[in-house]
């Protein structure tokens, strides 16, 4: 009997000692302050908050082996590896790094627990250099993105070959919804507001959306939780548009709970210059505000946040021809038809736009490794397009678009041993009005639709070497509209036959119309980590994802007064299905790391705007771009190299291939960004009041893989029809841009720190088209711009 009883007592004791939960505790120790919302600590799986007086707390730990893992923005990351048997109280302290750290860093985040794919990353640094730009400028730093422009004002993020609707924008936990479906509709987003940008690229961040299919932008703001009072003002001057921009914000953090965040932009620009000419109406106006209230109790978190954005777009005079002889004379000739003196005024056609956000967030701890959360968020967008039209009509909006989104989340994680999970509900109203008091068919109709969505993901650490992470999203979605079509145009597409039972009522030369479309989705993701003791790493990740037809490729029909030309949508669409294979190597060595980013990329009914001849209008003539489906095939590259050559110098390296290919048509696909290859040398040196120098170079080789849609057409010679080729299809030639950056710093004021910087874009003046920008038909891009920027820190 004592024998069994000794083996019972045995096992008992060696199971307790396995399954014990221990707490390790401590301080994080620095001889300069540090920001407790940028300090990021990782014990084993646990994701660890900093209290006020720098202490941390990690409990419920196993016996075993345990990774910790400490970053702060400008201090050396600690990164070590502690036997675990008891309770254990460590301290550990961050010390200045001497270097400055890369403009882009990447490495895990919260944003998901998807550790199959690495999230790419800009820094505040980063941000506060474009603070004049747009957010598709500043993301142009990453490899594998490029930008999607009109213009130079309207700018759109292009994530490995995809953009507009298959890249949500996710702004401080709300996805924005701002007529995003346009070409040439910019996200509606101040870049001053940003303290962090995250890019996913592919569908892994299903919690987010099921729609990504080519990636996801996260925007996370400025958050204070220490008890502190601090602010920052940014004042950019710009000699190529002789305009400039002010941003200035306010954090306040508090011991007892309660903390805010304000921020306040505007911006004023005139026309934009190109080496040789004026860019004629291209001047912006910005004005934009965002603030947060936030209280905190013991296990719960509650948030208020507002935003409001406002912005008037000058589109370029020469993008409106009118007929097909001034767009034939503008490809031909290179020269715009309508050039100007410089002016700061902006006249027809532009773009007025507002977007509003209220967002209130409850965050509740369950306990030490759940918590659930709850946020309701309402956004009102407002678009007003202006053409050129005649006497009084000049002041009325040719397209007038009211978008209300109502969204609700409940979403709930778990962290518990090696097991990270995350699951919720989405679900969301949306009411679009095109107010007919324009007196023009709206290119968008009134609609309505509703959408729910449920996630869950789990992400499990067998070592802290190898994890393995998965997902699966369902997602419905319905739409109902409501549309005028000519019966021309309803009986040349088709949708007599195919479509009876939209019409509901005869108007004569209409027919009324009441398209209805409902979708059920379910996308996945699943993929594995490891890291080997020599510093590699490899990552594998595949996806499945669905995008639904937007109400642009659905229901357009008619003149994009923003563009210029005629888009007709189909109501034949039908979803894109996307399945995307990614792998990723890493190896860091002492002085230089590399990145190596394969991806296959296959889409069913793969949906682009597709140029297919004119059109005439009582305007005149139109180029028409048509919505079309397809089955397409894209893989590519991305690679990234960070190499310290010295303590002072550094040089990284940003390369980007992607190839698009129609495969019903075996041709190329439209729009695929070509080779695009980035070099940047740094020079870093602290004693001289922090000096950074920095020289970039951005090489874009011509796009020589594209499909060929020319088109003939008759233009008037000598009061006589001459048939012409319109040649819409060339890229242009490749083109080599240098541009320069420099900042010092100095301590000007008690508490103030001060930052001078001055820049130059397109050091030699080079004259270019880009073939991602759809006025490239019309003009050059911007020419050299010297730029002066003053931030105070205080």
């Amino acid at each position: 009997m004592s024998k069994k009883i000794l083996v019972f007592f045995c096992f008992v004791v060696c199971t307790n000692a396995l399954y014990s939960q221990h707490t390790i505790s401590g301080k994080i120790i620095s001889k300069e302050p540090i920001s407790a919302s940028d300090t990021h600590i990782h014990i084993g799986n646990k994701v660890i908050n900093i209290t006020v007086d720098d202490s941390f707390t990690a409990k419920n730990l196993p016996s075993r082996k345990t990774n910790i893992f400490i970053s702060q923005l400008g201090f050396q990351s600690i990164d070590t590896i502690i036997n675990l048997k008891s309770d254990l109280v460590i301290n550990f302290e961050l010390k200045r790094l001497a270097n400055k750290l890369a403009e882009v860093v990447i490495h895990h985040t919260a944003n998901s627990p998807a550790k199959s794919t690495i999230d790419q990353q800009i820094q505040l640094h980063t941000i506060e250099q474009f603070s004049n730009q747009s957010l598709g400028d500043a993301l142009k730093n990453l490899a594998g993105v490029s930008t999607l422009k009109s213009g130079n004002a309207v700018v759109k993020p292009i994530i490995n070959g995809l953009y507009g609707s298959r890249v949500p924008i996710i702004n401080n936990n709300v996805r924005l919804e701002d007529q995003q479906w346009g070409t040439e509709h910019a996200p509606n987003f101040d870049i001053n507001a940003a303290q962090k940008i995250t890019v996913i690229k592919g569908a892994s961040g299903l919690q987010y959306s099921g729609d990504a299919i080519g990636g996801l932008v996260i925007i996370e703001p400025t958050n204070s939780l220490k008890d502190t009072l601090f602010g920052k003002t940014i004042l950019n001057l710009d000699s190529n548009g002789k305009g400039g921009s002010l941003s200035t914000s306010m954090h306040k953090g508090n011991d007892n709970g309660l903390r805010w965040n304000a921020l306040a932009t505007y911006k004023y620009m005139g026309d934009k210059q190109a080496p040789n000419y004026v860019l004629s109406n291209t001047g912006n106006r910005e004005i934009n505000f965002s603030g947060d209230l936030t209280y905190s109790g013991k296990k719960y978190e509650a948030t208020a946040f507002y935003s409001y954005y406002k912005s008037v777009i000058g589109i370029l005079s020469a993008s409106h021809t009118g007929n097909v002889n001034d767009l034939c004379q503008s490809i031909n000739n290179k020269v715009p038809s309508i050039i100007t003196d410089f002016t700061y005024s902006i006249n027809n056609p532009k773009q007025d736009v507002t977007h509003h956000i209220a967002k209130f967030n409850f965050n509740y701890e369950l306990d030490e490794t759940a918590h659930l959360s709850f946020q309701y968020s309402y956004q009102y967008n407002k678009r007003l397009e202006f053409d050129v039209r005649r006497s009084d009509y000049n002041d009325m909006a040719a397209l007038d678009l009211d978008l209300k989104t109502n969204t609700l989340n409940i979403d709930f994680r778990k962290e518990e041993h090696d097991w990270k999970i995350k699951s919720g509900i989405t679900t969301s109203a949306q009411n679009n009005y095109a107010d007919p008091a324009t007196g023009i068919r709206p290119l968008i109709p009134n609609y309505n639709r509703i959408d729910f969505g449920m996630y869950g993901i789990a992400n499990y650490n067998f070592s802290n070497s190898f994890s393995i992470d998965g997902g699966v999203r369902y997602d419905y979605s319905k739409i109902d509209a409501t549309k005028y079509y000519q019966k021309s145009r309803w009986d040349e597409r088709g949708y007599d036959a195919t479509f009876p039972q939209f019409a509901v009522e005869d108007f004569g030369t209409q027919w009324l119309t009441k398209p209805t479309f409902s979708f059920h989705n379910v996308s996945a993701s699943t993929g594995f980590h490891k890291r080997l003791d020599n510093g590699w790493h490899f990552y594998s990740n595949i996806s499945f994802a669905s995008r639904n037809p937007n109400p642009s490729e659905f229901f357009s029909d008619g003149l994009h007064h923003a563009t210029g030309v005629i888009e007709l949508g189909d109501l034949n669409l039908d979803k894109e299905q996307s399945t995307k294979m990614a792998v990723t190597i890493k190896k860091v060595f002492d002085e230089f790391s590399f990145e190596f980013n394969p991806y296959y990329h296959s889409i069913k009914d793969y949906i682009f705007l597709k140029p297919v001849g004119f059109e005439t209008t009582i305007r005149g003539a139109f180029p028409v771009w048509e919505y079309q489906q397809t089955d397409a095939r894209l893989f590519g590259v991305d690679v990234q190299t960070q190499w310290n050559i010295s303590t002072n110098w550094q040089h990284s390296l940003a390369l980007a291939y992607v190839n698009g290919k129609d495969k019903n048509q075996d041709a190329p696909l439209i729009d695929m960004p070509p080779l695009n290859i980035n070099n940047k040398i740094k020079f870093h040196k602290s004693a001289w009041h922090d000096l950074l120098l920095e020289l970039k170079s951005e090489l874009v080789l011509k796009q020589n893989q594209y499909p060929d849609n020319n088109f003939y057409t008759n233009i008037i010679v000598d009061n006589e029809f001459e048939s012409v080729l319109v040649d819409i299809s060339t890229p242009p030639p490749a083109y080599q841009l240098l541009h320069f950056y420099s900042e010092m710093k100095f301590n000007t004021f008690k508490n103030t720190a001060t930052t001078v910087a001055f820049s130059v874009q397109n050091i030699l003046n080079t004259s270019y088209r880009d073939y991602l920008n759809r006025q490239r038909f019309f003009a050059d891009e911007i020419g050299r711009s010297f730029q002066i920027q003053l931030k105070f820190n205080y």
